[in-house]
């Protein structure tokens, strides 16, 4: 699905924020364009040390009205609002499995493509779908489609 990505995962912290801050602050900053650039800038931060740690820290001095905001985020908390769209990962791995007409016991290699497989959720959810099986990551999820394309060129090219 090549919709679903790190925007998609990032929505939702940057909306769960929002909500938070209104709670907190009783101001709305939905409309503020500069205030919503700032927080997804912290959230793309949190989501990256979420894949690494379990908890992140969002720190940012006079968010809106000179109201300075600190929060955090655990990975637990970010999976529980992102829960639908991890589901949903698992959905073009079993069509392309069903375009190939193969099984997943027919599957050499996973190699992950893209930053948001860097999410160890998403990590989990491929290997358990794999029956445990260990997944490729030699390739930097980054330029994987990169390395796809040039092989694909030098096949076509003879």
């Amino acid at each position: 699905d090549t919709h679903l990505g790190g925007e998609d995962f990032d929505n939702r912290m940057v909306n769960h924020f929002v909500e938070e801050f209104k709670r907190k602050h009783k101001k709305d900053i939905s409309q503020n364009k500069r205030a919503l650039r700032r927080l997804r800038t912290a959230c793309e931060r949190a989501k990256r040390t979420l894949s690494s740690s379990s908890q992140a820290s969002l720190e940012i001095d006079s968010l809106y009205e000179g109201i300075d905001f600190y929060t955090s985020i655990t990975r637990a908390r970010f999976e529980e609002m992102c829960s639908d769209l991890f589901r949903g990962t698992l959905e073009p791995v079993e069509k392309a499995l069903r375009d190939a007409k193969m099984d997943k016991s027919q599957i050499h290699d996973i190699v992950l493509v893209g930053g948001s497989t860097r999410i160890p959720k998403i990590q989990k959810l491929l290997q358990d779908f794999f029956n445990g099986r260990d997944l490729n990551k030699s390739i930097n999820p980054d330029e994987a489609v990169a390395y796809g394309a040039a092989v694909q060129a030098a096949i076509l090219m003879g």
